[in-house]
């Protein structure tokens, strides 16, 4: 079942980084449609809503962040298990 979330790894980052930056830019358009200037308001957008992105979407940010372990996981027992083989181990396992 832990494959199943590493394969989605690239769609839930995706969704993760365009709902931060929806929530950025509605963030920003409210405050320019109360008549902030917008570059005021984007840095006031980016300032609020990325902090607040971490709270709200919770949830999506530990879907990748179990992804992303997962990867580096495969990674690094990958990384091993060729180091291993260069080192002339016939299993090709570390000790």
């Amino acid at each position: 079942m832990s494959d199943v979330k590493a394969d989605h790894l690239p769609r839930d980052l995706t969704l993760y980084l365009l709902a931060r930056f929806v929530l950025v830019g509605v963030i920003a358009g409210a405050l320019s449609l109360a008549g902030v200037p917008l570059l005021v308001a984007l840095l006031i957008g980016l300032v609020v809503g990325l902090p607040l992105g971490l709270l709200l979407f919770r949830p999506l940010n530990a879907r990748v962040t179990a992804g992303l372990a997962k990867r580096n996981e495969k990674r690094a027992r990958a990384r091993a298990q060729l180091r291993a083989q260069l080192r002339g181990d016939a299993a090709g396992q570390p000790e």
